[in-house]
């Protein structure tokens, strides 16, 4: 909850107004797992508490650890349903890669998530327990909404989850520590761009509308021409970082032709590309490009004036793509 939230908590309660922020601090400071640990509240008060909430913490049920220190842990979200949540450490830095949702709408053929097809929205609680729940909490620098589903189609969820993460209140991170990533929902990426000062990475995957459509069908309602648009109108050159995830495929969108498009597509925007090495999964007929090729595309639009990097590749080794880990466990339940 948020501490308006809880505001109205107390006041239904009939607790004194302080104790939200009692609450809050409990909750998103002490982290802890249980009412009754909040000791400066009365024991009626925890009592009259308890009845009614529970703060919401569950622990992850599985986890996946790879070579390079990437863990993949897998949370229950309600009955029958999954999410993953992957935990990147490189030296000083440590992200957690978030899921908004139980599966996707956007059926992006490149994405084990999409191939689920779309179950529920989590709520913000399920999105902040990934955050609480995960045994290196501590040690988080940064946090990424670039895990299952689409953060921009369970919008008032996420917004709630940035402000306790950013608000004084809750975690008091600087925004610059949270980037959402997003196949570009039109009317929510404004409100998002109005609402936050957050980082933004739309997933573009191909300059070519066509292409872009064929990989993305979200391309057919939101046209990566309209988003690029839309994002002319804001100021990307203080605060907030605006990026774009572009998956190589070999022999797909890899041409200097693809290049060309992109530098006539984002010229005079002020954004990044970070190109990714794409981890294959089952079935869908992609392949991905040798580090070489990677690095002859970076340098071709780097020397045209778009900085772009390569994303280091991590935890292959145990599917950290996605959706593979959350798929095998639905898989197992229904005696697949």
């Amino acid at each position: 909850m948020t501490l308006a939230e809880l505001r109205a908590v107390v006041k239904e309660l009939g607790m004194p107004g302080f104790s939200a922020g009692q609450i809050a601090s409990w909750l998103y400071g002490k982290q802890v797992s249980s009412v009754d640990e909040m000791t400066n509240l009365s024991l009626k008060h925890r009592a009259l508490l308890s009845e009614r909430y529970d703060v919401g913490r569950e622990a992850p049920m599985d986890a996946m650890r790879s070579v390079d220190g990437t863990v993949k842990y897998l949370y229950r979200a309600g009955e029958g349903h999954f999410v993953e949540a992957v935990y990147i450490p490189d030296n000083d830095r440590a992200t957690l890669c978030v899921s908004s949702q139980v599966g996707c709408k956007m059926h992006c053929q490149f994405c084990m998530t999409g191939r689920q097809g779309f179950s529920a929205n989590l709520t913000a609680g399920q999105i902040i327990n990934q955050i609480l729940s995960l045994p290196e909490c501590g040690r988080l620098t940064n946090v990424v909404m670039m895990g299952m589903g689409e953060p921009l189609d369970n919008l008032d969820e996420v917004l709630k989850v940035l402000d306790i993460l950013t608000a004084p209140y809750g975690f008091g991170w600087s925004p610059k520590r949270i980037t959402l990533s997003t196949v570009g929902l039109r009317k929510g990426l404004r409100r998002y761009l109005q609402e936050t000062d957050c980082h933004l990475a739309v997933s573009l995957h191909s300059p070519v509308p066509a292409q872009r459509a064929a990989l993305m069908p979200a391309e057919r309602a939101f046209p990566i021409t309209d988003i690029v648009d839309e994002l002319r109108q804001y100021d990307f050159s203080k605060q907030r970082r605006l990026s774009f995830e572009y998956i190589l495929f070999k022999g797909v969108n890899d041409s200097v032709a693809h290049a060309k498009e992109l530098l006539k597509l984002l010229r005079g925007l002020d954004c990044r590309i970070n190109l990714i090495r794409f981890h294959a999964i089952p079935g869908a007929g992609l392949e991905g490009c040798s580090p070489e090729e990677m690095t002859a595309f970076r340098d071709y639009l780097t020397s045209h004036g778009l900085f772009t990097t390569i994303r280091a590749s991590r935890g292959e080794d145990i599917f950290a793509a996605c959706g593979m880990l959350s798929t095998a466990k639905m898989e197992e339940k229904n005696g697949n």
